[in-house]
């Protein structure tokens, strides 16, 4: 594991796209309840669609 894997949140392994994770962050740095709630729904949503996608943190060299 190299430093960029360790730095990221681990909801990462499952929210994939580029995208995704920067709006993510953008949501997880609000507070409140209606944020958090709203992040919540995001990840469940989030994590649905990139479920079949490739994760782009993993080298493809074994």
């Amino acid at each position: 594991m190299n430093n960029q894997e360790r730095d990221q949140p681990p909801i990462f392994r499952w929210i994939k796209t580029e995208c995704g994770r920067a709006k993510y962050a953008d949501l997880s740095n609000r507070s409140g309840f209606t944020a958090k709630a709203r992040l919540g729904w995001f990840v469940v949503i989030a994590a649905a669609r990139d479920w079949r996608l490739p994760n782009p943190d993993q080298s493809s060299e074994s």
